[in-house]
């Protein structure tokens, strides 16, 4: 056999291996996405999508984005789909917010995963808002950031006693993204601004009080409630808030306690009340009282361009649509991460 045989099949060989090794990634990355991050089911009148990644508290990533929106605005358009149940995978969290390492790597590595992060997330935030089909988020477990985002702007927000609130972006150089500057500055009084500045968490109960969640509810009737759910024949909005109103009122954790910041609220109100960050913290310095001036000590900990970012973006979406604050959020993104 003359040399060229030789390299002619050498060469053959290689790209067989190749194309084989090709293959083979493609054949895992289908695995992983059929066993997936992503489980989307068809049970009774419902579809179910459940974040799968209990390991990592049910972090978001942009395969994942990838799979539910599509499926989403399949079944919104379906006539035997009547509602969309999201929900976490292993209990200790419905969506701890996206996959910040992930996309901070791509970051430094000026890779367009940011961008593409950021627009398919936000895409996937307004896809929510504007869902033709009642949504169902049930935010069991630690729902911060992105896991807001897939939740809060849905019609039906079920939280539980393990239910732990936050949006924590000013303490990692970004602001609370993913519609906050529409739904934040819309809770009572000046609440919203308090918690995207401060991070503060808000658990149980307090989650349905501060009018993050619509409804509230035992974690141990979980199941039942999806199951009554599933069993609804061609459910009206109606008979879904019927359903859910009934577990809500039957829940008796945490009923007689009050709103953990009840108590603080007319300091919120005024200190946070202010057109500028020094103003807030010159407020929180003359109020003087112990509350305060734990503010005051958590603000000094944020990023102060995160802090003047956060508060603008919060005065400018009080008064715009959820679009046209997502649009906002989208430009702010790309100028923090790049």
């Amino acid at each position: 056999m003359g040399q060229w045989e030789v390299w002619r099949l050498m060469s053959r060989f290689n790209s067989f291996k190749r194309t084989n090794i090709i293959l083979q990634h493609l054949r895992m990355s289908k695995h992983t996405d059929a066993t997936g991050d992503v489980l989307l089911e068809r049970k009774g009148c419902a579809g179910v999508i459940t974040l799968n990644r209990p390991k990592f508290l049910n972090a978001l990533t942009l395969n994942m984005i990838r799979q539910i929106y599509p499926q989403l605005k399949k079944w919104e358009q379906d006539p035997e789909t009547f509602l969309i149940i999201i929900k976490g995978a292993g209990g200790k969290a419905f969506c701890a917010g996206g996959d910040v390492r992930v996309i901070s790597e791509a970051g430094k590595a000026k890779q367009k995963i940011a961008q593409d992060f950021f627009r398919e997330e936000y895409m996937l935030n307004s896809a929510i808002g504007f869902c033709q089909k009642p949504y169902v988020a049930l935010i069991h477990g630690i729902t911060m950031g992105g896991g807001v985002g897939l939740s809060v702007h849905g019609q039906f927000r079920v939280a539980t006693e393990t239910s732990l609130f936050a949006m924590p972006e000013t303490g990692i150089g970004l602001f609370p993204d993913v519609g906050g500057g529409y739904f934040l500055p819309r809770l009572q009084g000046k609440l919203g601004y308090f918690l995207a500045l401060t991070g503060f968490r808000l658990k149980g109960r307090d989650v349905y009080r501060a009018g993050i969640a619509t409804h509230f509810i035992d974690s141990e009737k979980l199941g039942t409630l999806e199951e009554d759910l599933f069993a609804l024949k061609s459910p009206s909005k109606e008979n879904i808030a019927d359903v859910l109103d009934a577990y809500h009122t039957e829940s008796k954790i945490d009923q007689d306690k009050s709103f953990i910041l009840e108590e603080h609220m007319e300091k919120i109100n005024s200190c946070f009340s202010a057109n500028t960050m020094e103003q807030i913290i010159e407020n929180l310095r003359q109020d003087g009282s112990s509350f305060a001036l734990e503010q005051l000590k958590v603000i000094n900990k944020m990023s102060p361009t995160s802090l003047k970012i956060t508060l603008r973006q919060l005065m400018e979406g009080s008064s715009k649509t959820l679009q046209e604050v997502l649009t906002m959020e989208y430009r702010l993104s790309q100028a923090c991460v790049f």
